[in-house]
């Protein structure tokens, strides 16, 4: 399969070896100086600029983009905005109803399942099993983790969704709600302005599904069909997918 790098893509590789840069940060100061964390991760400005106050900043940028997305943004993200609707003519408004019900439906069971598994881990900290320097270092894992789930594999797009891409996919700006929500279980400025920034994109943009359906289907919205993409983010995914069938086809 041949692979054509759009700008976009391109941008995609540069985040995710920036993401992948913090990991490695992150998780080595987790192995080697656990107990700092922990003081770092509540220590105020005024005392001294930590990393955990860096990577807080770059967490905010991230979000606060989000919220006055801009062109560098994935038309996943963007389709969301009116300026990026382009109407199919004569879209049919009960197909377009039956596709609004049945996406809440899986998006329903794809909150469910976060909720349920980060639940776990609430409950790990509470009865002081795990630590806040787990919680961090699991909000980091998450955090390269949304980037491996556009690029390369989604368990929630494979197993639930089943979405064509991420362009259409109707969970794509929970990203940052996902990444965060282990935060909620750590009682501190940084942290629950994390969390609760998160939660800020996620009723934006539901409050946009919700009022305006057509922007994210396909059926209605020109931009999310195949032949007018510019993101062409699916390509990694689907080249990945086409090997495994022709591997798993060798072995029968």
């Amino acid at each position: 399969m041949k692979f054509t790098f759009t700008k976009k893509m391109n941008r995609y590789f540069i985040y995710l070896g920036l993401r992948v840069v913090i990991f490695i940060i992150i998780l080595v100061l987790y192995l080697t100086r656990r107990d700092e964390m922990l003081m770092f991760m509540r220590q105020p400005v005024r005392l001294g600029i930590t990393l955990s106050h860096v990577i807080w900043v770059i967490f905010m940028v991230i979000m606060v983009l989000h919220l006055f997305p801009n062109k560098l943004r994935s038309m996943a993200r963007l389709k969301a905005e009116k300026k990026h609707f382009d109407p199919v003519e004569g879209y049919s408004e009960v197909k377009l109803l039956k596709n609004h019900l049945e996406e809440n439906r899986k998006a329903w069971i794809v909150m469910l399942c976060w909720l349920s598994l980060n639940a776990i881990f609430g409950v790990l900290y509470l009865s002081h099993v795990i630590a806040e320097s787990d919680l961090f270092m699991l909000t980091i894992f998450f955090f390269l983790s949304d980037y491996v789930c556009i690029m390369f594999f989604c368990p929630f797009q494979t197993f639930i969704m089943k979405n064509r891409c991420c362009i259409n996919c109707r969970i794509y700006d929970w990203g940052h709600f996902m990444i965060f929500t282990p935060m909620l279980f750590i009682k501190s400025f940084y942290s629950w302005s994390l969390f609760f920034t998160a939660l800020l994109v996620l009723i934006r943009w539901e409050v946009a599904y919700t009022r305006y359906p057509e922007r994210f289907w396909s059926g209605s919205n020109k931009a999310l069909q195949c032949q007018n993409c510019k993101d062409k983010t699916c390509q990694i995914k689907r080249g990945l997918a086409e090997k495994f069938r022709k591997r798993k086809g060798t072995h029968l």
